[in-house]
């Protein structure tokens, strides 16, 4: 009979070596016939204890990297990798930073216990002394055999003869007397960073200790490559995207302009324009096509495109502009549909015409009023064989602001829309006083009271968000 070998979790090697107080397991005993029970081991409890501890390691790293893999931004990937590292080795402070090997970025690093002054005073030691240093800039020799760095351990600080005087000066000034690092890097990710936790008293991890942070270290190293690459396709997304709509704003007499724009992880659809017209007229739109990633982009480029060609022949009538557009959508890409708003706006006559596709309505925001401006119900583009729906005219007063925006804005609070219209509502109704005269400061209230947990934490699911303010004199 073999002995018994626990099951791997979470993609984790269980191999776990024995500590050193556990003394060598003693012989299998005799297999018993089949239904019998077998017998106690001769020395009774080393072997039962060994199991013990395999099994008790192995449901910590699970509930571990179980937390790790709930993380969904590189942020928060790090913060929860400290703070379980910090449990395995026995300490309570520490540092983490991401910094890829090849260079392409994000560089990011946070903090477990320290303050960003702190890290900040960390960071003021040469890079070259530093054990964390060490390992981002391969400065230590590989261990025999391998691609990568090893751990490197400070057990007491203070008895080192050949410590860098600033880095005696930094650990003294926070309190810390020994630390160990981790590098985060595997054969298939690469090298991308760095862990170090400090200890207030001289101390190292054992054994034991380092084996199972090394295991936790590993997977969080994939778990954070994998996180990279979404952030890094975010990213190139995001440019992509902000490209494609317009680099500034135009200045037109008797209106101010203010635009918000986030792309979703995925890239999405969601876009904006506003394009000078003759007569000294103005013309706004905010529109979204379906899909997501590249295809979506390439739709809404073209879509903008065709829709600003539209306006310059014949913005004045905005049911006429959608209805070219939806033909244009039903002809070159009959697979997809869009949603959007065309405004036709006179600046020195303080009057708009505005025509929906399927869209959400506009808000005026003003002293005396915030109220949604009532369109005509209509189906997005490419959804009927023939578009067409009526338009409608309003004059804003004086200082009052039109805001144009996205359902996406709606969509990212997380409650049902009837709800989220009323969300919305609340927030342009809150808008301070003071900032109703600067379109930048309505939008920027708007965004932080709809999403208080901010623009940028959309998750792997959160939709683009367009926000399109006019001002009207």
């Amino acid at each position: 009979m073999t002995t018994p070998r626990a099951p791997k979790v979470a993609g984790i090697d269980s191999t776990v070596p024995p500590p050193p107080h556990t003394a060598a397991p003693t012989a299998a005993p005799t297999a018993a016939p089949f239904g019998a029970p077998l017998p106690p081991p001769a020395s009774g409890g080393p072997l039962q204890d060994r199991l013990a501890g395999w099994v008790s390691d192995l449901t910590l790293l699970h509930e571990l990297t179980e937390s790790l893999i709930r993380t969904d931004s590189l942020d928060g990937a790090l913060r929860e990798v400290l703070r379980a590292g910090a449990a395995l080795v026995g300490a309570r402070r520490g540092m983490a930073v991401l910094e890829p090997a090849d260079g392409q970025g994000p560089a990011l690093t946070v903090g477990l216990g320290l303050a960003h002054a702190e890290l900040g005073t960390i960071e003021t030691v040469p890079r070259s002394v530093t054990s964390y240093g060490r390992i981002l800039d391969g400065l230590d020799p590989l261990p025999e055999g391998s691609l990568l760095p090893r751990p490197i351990a400070h057990p007491d600080l203070r008895s080192e003869d050949d410590l860098d005087p600033r880095h005696r000066e930094v650990a003294a000034r926070l309190g810390y007397a020994a630390s160990y690092a981790l590098p985060l890097a595997t054969e298939e990710a690469g090298r991308l960073g760095a862990v170090v936790w400090l200890y207030d008293e001289p101390a190292e991890p054992a054994e034991r200790q380092r084996h199972l942070v090394g295991l936790y270290g590993r997977f969080a190293t994939e778990h954070l490559a994998r996180l990279l690459e979404v952030e890094r396709a975010r990213v190139r997304v995001a440019t992509v995207a902000e490209e494609l709509l317009p680099s500034r704003l135009p200045r037109i007499p008797g209106v101010q302009l203010a635009a918000r724009h986030r792309t979703g992880p995925r890239g999405g659809g969601d876009w904006y324009d506003a394009l000078p017209l003759p007569d000294g007229a103005l013309g706004l739109a905010v529109g979204s096509v379906t899909g997501s990633g590249p295809s979506a982009l390439a739709a809404m480029g073209r879509l903008r495109a065709s829709l600003r060609a539209y306006a310059v022949m014949e913005g004045e009538d905005p049911v006429a502009v959608l209805s070219d557009l939806e033909l244009l959508l039903r002809l070159t890409e009959p697979a997809r549909s869009a949603t959007a708003l065309f405004a036709f706006c006179e600046p020195a006559d303080r009057r708009i015409v505005l025509a929906g596709a399927g869209h959400t309505p506009p808000l005026l925001i003003g002293e005396h009023r915030t109220e949604y401006v009532e369109t005509s119900l209509s189906a997005p583009l490419g959804m009927l064989s023939c578009w067409e729906a009526p338009s409608v005219e309003l004059s804003p007063a004086p200082g009052e602001t039109v805001l144009l925006y996205t359902d996406g804005l709606l969509r990212r609070t997380g409650d049902a829309m009837d709800r989220a219209f009323a969300r919305l509502h609340a927030a342009a109704a809150s808008v301070p006083r003071a900032d109703r005269s600067d379109p930048d400061a309505v939008a920027d209230h708007v965004l932080r009271t709809v999403l208080p947990e901010g623009l940028d934490t959309g998750g792997a699911d959160g939709e683009d968000v367009v926000l399109l303010a006019a001002r009207f004199e």
